[in-house]
């Protein structure tokens, strides 16, 4: 069986590598003969600093679905076409907003550094900042919309764009039109109702509608409305679900050979 993973609240907590606990229930499940893929908002560069070695030639989605890895190499990239970039760049302008934009490896970010997502952003130092300017490729987009989510949420309906909101963090996270994780997964050749997901947010809400299983992580009442399972946000309970679930779909696999 697969599993597949979310990172961010759901095996990766307060933007730190992976705990001893969950380490050690991933390899459980690698080592009963379960097939370990991670996807997540962050793009590659940003995946790799909190997994352990050992786990980056896993297969990965970046960026909620614009990047595919495999093998330690990106094999796919979706960026978006250059009008919806440009009327991304022009909302920007009207509305004077901080972002975070990631390129093909490269980023332009203009938020504060008291800001959750800029601890996760490049931690080792891997990627430059460079300029908006400079952007070829936009692959992903953060915005920091403040006072003005309503407008631009608004504006964002006319493009070519999926829109996902975080109210906690109070961004909006956009990519192009028809990528989300379940479309990354298929690019990996992940079938509907062949995997195991585990998530927490509205992102999940793609793959888990396709999972044999899903798993959701802490409350969340969109993703729970999709979810069969649940486990709460604590590393110990995650791992205790990877575990029972490895063991219940491990049974399975001997049972059909």
């Amino acid at each position: 069986m697969k599993f597949v993973f979310d990172l961010d609240g759901t095996i990766c907590f307060k933007g730190q590598p992976l705990c001893k606990e969950i380490t050690q229930a991933l390899q459980y499940c690698h080592q009963v003969g379960h097939e370990i893929s991670f996807a997540s908002a962050r793009p590659i560069r940003d995946l790799l600093p909190v997994l352990p070695k050992e786990m980056h030639t896993y297969p990965m989605i970046g960026g909620n679905g614009a990047f595919v890895a495999n093998g330690g190499k990106v094999t796919h990239l979706t960026a978006f076409d250059n009008k919806t970039k440009k009327q991304i760049e022009k909302i920007i302008e009207e509305f004077q907003l901080s972002y975070l934009i990631d390129s093909a490896w490269d980023y332009t970010y203009t938020g504060s550094t008291e800001h959750p997502i800029y601890r996760n952003l490049d931690p080792d130092q891997l990627a430059k900042n460079i300029s908006i300017h400079k952007i070829n490729e936009m692959i992903k987009v953060v915005l920091f919309p403040n006072e003005h989510t309503s407008k631009i949420v608004s504006r964002l309906k006319s493009l070519q764009v999926r829109t996902y909101m975080h109210g906690q963090e109070n961004i909006l996270d956009i990519s192009p039109l028809g990528v989300d994780k379940w479309s990354g997964l298929q690019k990996l050749n992940v079938k509907q109702q062949e995997f195991i997901a585990f998530g927490n947010d509205a992102n999940d809400i793609p793959m888990f509608q396709f999972a044999k299983e899903a798993v959701c992580v802490g409350k969340h009442e969109e993703l729970q409305k999709v979810a069969t399972l649940n486990a709460e946000s604590n590393a110990g309970a995650v791992a205790d679900k990877i575990r029972e679930l490895s063991k219940v779909y491990a049974a399975h696999l001997e049972m059909n050979r």
